[in-house]
């Protein structure tokens, strides 16, 4: 082993968990950039999204997953289903979020598939400012605990920051020795272009969630750096004629303040000038036609 290895620790870890229970909010706010988008809405984490968390000689890669679903019966649930198997291999440790002293059907799918892990596993009990009877917690812990070996717990605030920080030390203090799989200044293994089409759509599910809740993807047709500026042209997928009616609004209004969000959040993130350019196409039953994912990068050939 090389000197610059002795010096420096890395590992990955892996958050999986039911759909919504907020494993995006907690990486990013533990990195300290957004770089896996949220909403209140199940599938908006639809891929794996590595976040990239470096202190002095240590570094964590989180590998954020799509919440697994019990009931995957479009080829897209299946997709991220697997999606999530997949990255509970080869981690150092497995995160198994929940939230707050609730527990579901999904949860308990989650739960059974950690059975069959290698990796430890560490409970964390997201949302717990929001119990209000705290002597309900212990309890909670103790059940989950009795069917599934646990390395850890931690109970915390991904949004408001309870204990959070305790955390982030504790698991750069886990991570074995090892270089960096990343620069110290990388934050995500995604890029530019990825990054675009997933702001598209979270600004898009954060408003029309209730009336489309999972039949909207979005493709960047152009990318292109034009000195201090980027062009992008994005293409957003529904499956239904309603649907692009829905997305459009009024004289063209939702799609207005869809651009106009997700244009203000990547001159932030991107730290350059943007101008995006949308359109909507209607592509029936996109979400359950297995090539469809594939041209849209949701799936794979891997088992």
């Amino acid at each position: 082993m090389s000197q610059s290895e002795q010096a420096t620790k890395c590992g990955m870890v892996a958050l999986v968990g039911r759909p919504n229970v907020g494993k995006s909010t907690l990486m990013n706010h533990l990195i300290g950039q957004k770089v896996s988008i949220t909403s209140r809405k199940p599938q908006t984490t639809r891929q794996q999204v590595m976040g990239v968390l470096t202190e002095g000689d240590s570094q964590v890669v989180f590998v954020d997953t799509p919440g697994i679903h019990t009931k995957a019966e479009r080829a897209i649930n299946l997709q991220m289903n697997k999606s999530a198997d997949r990255a509970m291999r080869d981690v150092e440790l497995i995160l198994f979020m929940v939230e707050r002293t609730v527990w579901r059907d999904d949860d308990e799918a989650v739960l059974q598939r950690l059975l069959r892990a290698q990796a430890p596993v560490i409970l964390v009990v997201n949302k717990v400012d929001q119990i209000e009877d705290k002597s309900k917690l212990l309890p909670f812990i103790e059940r989950i605990s009795e069917r599934l070996p646990l390395t850890e717990v931690f109970p915390l605030s991904a949004l408001h920051g309870h204990n959070r920080e305790a955390f982030a030390q504790y698991l750069l203090k886990q991570m074995p020795v090892g270089p960096f799989l990343f620069d110290a200044e990388q934050v995500t293994d995604k890029n530019l272009r990825f990054m675009a089409a997933e702001i598209v759509r979270e600004k898009i599910m954060r408003q029309l969630g209730e009336e489309i809740p999972y039949s909207v993807a979005v493709e960047i047709e152009r990318f292109e750096h034009l000195g201090t500026l980027i062009e992008i042209h994005a293409l957003i997928l529904v499956e239904r004629e309603g649907q692009k009616k829905i997305v459009i609004g009024e004289k063209g209004s939702r799609m207005k303040k869809i651009g106009t969000q997700a244009r203000q959040d990547m001159e932030l993130i991107f730290d350059v000038k943007v101008m995006l350019n949308l359109w909507v196409k209607v592509k029936s039953n996109w979400s359950d036609d297995d090539r469809a994912l594939r041209s849209l990068g949701l799936s794979d050939d891997t088992n």
